[in-house]
């Protein structure tokens, strides 16, 4: 059986995740992972590891 996997992403330091990371958490995300990048920057890490950990019957959320 496979997990839900969370992915949260905000444009600047100055944003607040949290409204993400609370939904997210109801969810009941095993992993979340957090990115702070503009829209038009390709560098985000945390996007790239989270795909790399997804296994067959996980669930990105």
């Amino acid at each position: 059986m496979g997990h839900k996997i969370g992915y949260v992403r905000v444009s600047t330091a100055d944003q607040d995740p949290q409204l993400q990371l609370d939904a997210l958490n109801a969810e009941g995300c095993l992993r979340i992972y957090k990115d702070t990048a503009t829209g038009t920057r390709a560098d985000r890490p945390q996007w790239i590891l989270c795909l790399d950990n997804l296994r067959p019957g996980d669930t990105l959320v």
